[in-house]
């Protein structure tokens, strides 16, 4: 599978896991800038645009200073896009 389609895939999971286990914190802090900068990349991604326009880097770092749940699973998830993301750009 191609990086920019395993970048959407787990876009997708990112955006599914902040929909499901975490509705009401999505509209504001932290989350909600982590949301819409995943629901902006996907748009970008799944529509051909610029993929210079994706914008994911930061995401893990944002959460790991506003929280102290160093161990929560959507860190995971995050690391994986943000990876996927550098491989993209820089392969």
């Amino acid at each position: 599978m191609d990086k920019k389609k395993q970048l959407i895939d787990q876009l997708k999971v990112v955006i599914n896991n902040l929909e499901k286990d975490y509705s009401n914190e999505i509209t504001s802090g932290v989350f909600q800038l982590i949301y819409i900068r995943y629901k902006n990349a996907l748009d970008v991604m799944e529509n051909n645009e610029d993929i210079r326009e994706v914008n994911i880097i930061g995401g893990v770092r944002a959460y790991m200073e506003s929280y102290n749940d160093y161990l929560n699973p959507l860190l995971g998830e995050l690391h994986k896009a943000e990876k996927l993301n550098r491989e993209l750009f820089h392969a």
